[in-house]
């Protein structure tokens, strides 16, 4: 599984980026097949002074990507909502190609 994390408009610390990769080593469990994942982690400063934060992760498998997008005002917390979308959309895959 190939992971590419990358930012936007910022400059992540270790900090963040080794939560990120420890989240992501539990995706195996849930598709044995993954090829390869990109996260986005962005600052989206529209018009206010309270900047979100922004977590975007595609997983690419075999014959299908998943996409997730979440904000809130912590990276840890939007790449968890993230996390667990993307999670969620594998199990439904997987659920539709048992039947």
């Amino acid at each position: 599984m190939n992971v590419n994390i990358q930012t936007v408009r910022f400059d992540a610390d270790n900090k963040l980026v080794e939560y990120v990769q420890r989240k992501l080593q539990k995706l195996g469990t849930f598709h044995d097949r993954i090829i390869e994942v990109q996260v986005y982690l962005k600052l989206d400063n529209v018009v206010h002074t309270i900047k979100d934060k922004i977590a975007e992760i595609r997983v690419h498998v075999p014959r299908h990507n998943f996409f997730v997008k979440s904000t809130s005002k912590s990276f840890e917390e939007s790449f968890d909502a993230a996390l667990d979308s993307v999670v969620n959309q594998i199990k439904r895959k997987k659920e539709k190609q048992a039947a």
